[in-house]
């Protein structure tokens, strides 16, 4: 071979080594490929066609499962979350974001989950929201062994313990805990009974709830039920027949409803205390709203639509004229995590799933603009350290324009306080 072929050889192939040890920065300054999900041009409905895209997924319950109420909000918000970051700059001056693209119908079922996500995973950087804790958990071992980073919309335990699960607020459990000990203080309740579906939603919750009233001296029963409204004869059969002093439901807004509803027309009197995503706003017209009003509390991770913080305020703006929904308060309050990350990682130069998920666990807080206070973006610390304790109860309010108002602020009881987190709390039901 020609000693100037060699010498030419050798210096491209040097080149392209350095290309390499200087990392994903170099293949995109010297037109290289880019990482799954990235793009050189710009997304969609780009503000500035000089920055290039990234894009994310969503999987939700926008049709047929019990969520679809406050899912299709939460898809909304979150779109309008992101063209609010793209209107004002982008992530680190160099992206904007797409969420639009590649939206999925999981229908709440753990299968559609899973396929519309092999559709969609080559083809994002990560996942802005997967709705459901059974959903996401058939997705689970795929998003680790590829480092793809998701925000889930659930809230058990279990994503206290998995690295590339991008999680805002309180676990189920937690919030049940918390929900015990506010109902020991304010009831003095002699017996705990929980009603949940099964599965990592349900049973995180309910699980939270025996923790608490073992350690409170109360008697605890928990009753698994299904999904349908009119599948609830057996939760509501137990109610009234052992009459608990407070009911601790994980369930849709729908069931909710015909256990509250149908419970009291049975004659039950005691105390309902729903979690988070048992409510919407729907319900207060409901035929059960009179027995809601009456008997109906919510826990709740975070705080409702008409909050007075700088987030919030954002958030209402930005969506203008819309019948107001606590899907919208979630799905915009999650998304500020995802933004944290996206922003570290462009800042660390490493534009790729592993750069995004070194970003995430290298985050102490989170910038949730009041929604949140900062210390729920923790992702940094062990799980027992990290995980974020505060949780609300709001009552049912209808003047209220999502139906419920906040009667006891961010709080942390006792048995949360104390409560060593070594685990999914739902493998201890």
């Amino acid at each position: 071979m020609n000693r100037n072929i060699v010498i030419v050889v050798a210096a491209v192939l040097l080149l392209s080594s350095c290309g390499v040890v200087r990392g994903n920065e170099e293949e995109q300054a010297t037109g290289g490929p880019l990482a799954a999900g990235v793009t050189r041009e710009p997304c969609p409905k780009a503000v500035d066609q000089a920055k290039g895209c990234i894009y994310l997924g969503t999987i939700s319950d926008l049709t047929a499962g019990p969520f679809a109420a406050q899912a299709v909000p939460i898809t909304k918000a979150q779109s309008v979350f992101w063209a609010r970051v793209n209107k004002a700059g982008g992530v680190g001056g160099k992206y904007e974001v797409d969420v639009d693209t590649y939206v999925r119908d999981n229908k709440y079922n753990p299968e559609t989950h899973r396929q519309v996500y092999n559709e969609i995973k080559d083809k994002v950087l990560g996942i802005v929201q997967t709705l459901g804790s059974p959903t996401t958990a058939a997705i689970l071992d795929d998003l680790k062994a590829n480092s793809i980073v998701a925000a889930p919309a659930s809230w058990t335990s279990a994503w206290e313990f998995e690295d590339v699960i991008l999680e805002s607020g309180a676990p189920y459990c937690i919030e049940a805990m918390n929900a015990v000990d506010y109902a020991v203080e304010t009831y003095q309740p002699d017996s705990v009974m929980a009603v949940y579906y099964p599965g990592d939603y349900g049973a995180d919750a309910a699980a939270g709830a025996k923790i608490a009233a073992e350690k409170n001296g109360v008697k605890f029963t928990a009753v698994e039920t299904p999904s349908g409204a009119t599948a609830q004869g057996g939760a509501i059969t137990a109610i009234t027949k052992e009459k608990p002093d407070v009911v601790i439901v994980t369930t849709g807004p729908a069931d909710l409803a015909a256990i509250v509803g149908q419970s009291a027309a049975a004659g039950f009197e005691g105390r309902f205390i729903g979690t988070g995503p048992t409510w919407n706003v729907a319900l207060v017209q409901s035929p059960a709203g009179p027995a809601l009003k009456a008997l109906y509390e919510q826990s709740a991770p975070g705080m409702p639509w008409a909050a007075d913080t700088p987030g919030h305020q954002a958030m209402r703006e930005a969506l203008g004229s819309v019948t107001p929904n606590d899907g919208y308060t979630s799905g915009w309050a999650w998304a500020y995590p995802m933004k944290a990350a996206l922003e570290k990682m462009v800042a660390g130069g490493d534009i790729s799933r592993a750069g995004l998920l070194a970003a995430v666990k290298s985050l102490t807080t989170v910038d949730y603009e009041g929604m949140l206070p900062p210390e729920a973006g923790n992702y940094s610390g062990d799980p027992n350290s990290a995980v974020f304790r505060q949780t609300l109860i709001n009552k049912v309010d209808e003047a209220a324009p999502t139906g419920v108002t906040t009667t006891k602020g961010f709080y942390t009881g006792p048995t949360a306080q104390a409560y060593t987190l070594d685990g999914p709390c739902f493998t201890k039901l």
